[in-house]
């Protein structure tokens, strides 16, 4: 299963969601589902709500809408933890077991979001105007949403590569992102993301228009280096994640020497709200 996993909003509140490409649905998380139909406040309340009305539904024999697929979804705690997952056909017989006034503008919605992502397919400068709109309304500006559309055009053109020389997705591509991120920032994913203060958030989310371009460079040479030397093993991967972002490394040297200042900032999106957003391109 080709998965592309994401975070969707109904009225406001997060609906993790996976892509499967190979059969070109949607799966959304129950729980989430749940939560927001019976207002339940908390994760724990909601689970508990499916707990309950689970063994109710496998009691009468609804075998259609308890038989659920389980995928690694992002958690509260920012660990990727197995979950029950539905397609649409089997949350619109979910939503039935279910009394709550929100039922119809649920189905309303969880329409509109296939008719995107079909629409987005046979587009896709409707995903770049999908995520331009998702981070306007996040209160990024206009010069870092830029940015950071064209970091993901970079990420997606290095995963490409890695993808067609045989690289797994998961494991080896998480530990080569870490090696690129090491390598050119001194600090590996983690470490950056406890610095600016983030959990479960997107690093690049988070990341001043310097840091977004500093890893664009990191993620380009890495994969240009890859075309031209034809790694095999994932040694040699490695050792390529390694050259490419040392020239991102080297150029972050010589603005800090040039400047004075680190270019790598604690500021992240959260803690710029309060203030001004667009602050974040100039720290």
């Amino acid at each position: 299963m080709t998965k592309e996993t994401s975070i969707k909003l109904f009225e406001e509140k997060k609906v993790r969601s996976v892509w499967d490409e190979e059969k070109n649905e949607w799966y959304f998380s129950v729980v989430d589902v749940v939560g927001i139909l019976s207002d339940q406040l908390t994760q724990d309340g909601a689970r508990n709500y499916w707990k309950v009305l689970k063994k109710r539904l496998i009691e009468e024999g609804n075998k259609p809408v308890t038989n659920c697929n389980r995928l690694k979804l992002l958690a509260q705690d920012g660990k990727m933890r197995l979950t029950d997952v539905a397609n649409t056909e089997q949350l619109f017989r979910l939503i039935q077991s279910i009394p709550s006034p929100k039922a119809e503008p649920f189905k309303i919605w969880m329409a509109q979001v296939a008719k995107e992502r079909i629409d987005q397919l046979q587009d896709p400068e409707l995903s770049i105007e999908q995520a331009m709109t998702d981070y306007k309304r996040l209160g990024y500006s206009d010069n870092w949403i830029n940015q950071r559309l064209k970091s993901i055009e970079i990420r997606k053109d290095l995963t490409d590569e890695w993808k067609k020389r045989g690289l797994q997705e998961g494991q080896q591509f998480a530990t080569l992102t870490d090696i690129i991120t090491k390598t050119w920032s001194d600090k590996t994913t983690k470490e950056y993301k406890r610095y600016k203060g983030l959990k479960k958030e997107n690093l690049r989310d988070n990341m001043t228009n310097t840091e977004l371009v500093l890893n664009m460079l990191a993620e380009l040479s890495t994969k240009n280096i890859s075309e031209a030397s034809n790694p095999e093993t994932f040694g040699e991967h490695a050792q390529v994640a390694v050259q490419g972002s040392e020239i991102a490394r080297n150029a972050r040297r010589e603005l800090e020497l040039k400047t004075g200042k680190s270019a790598i900032s604690s500021l992240n999106a959260k803690s710029l709200k309060n203030s001004n957003i667009n602050e974040i391109e100039n720290n």
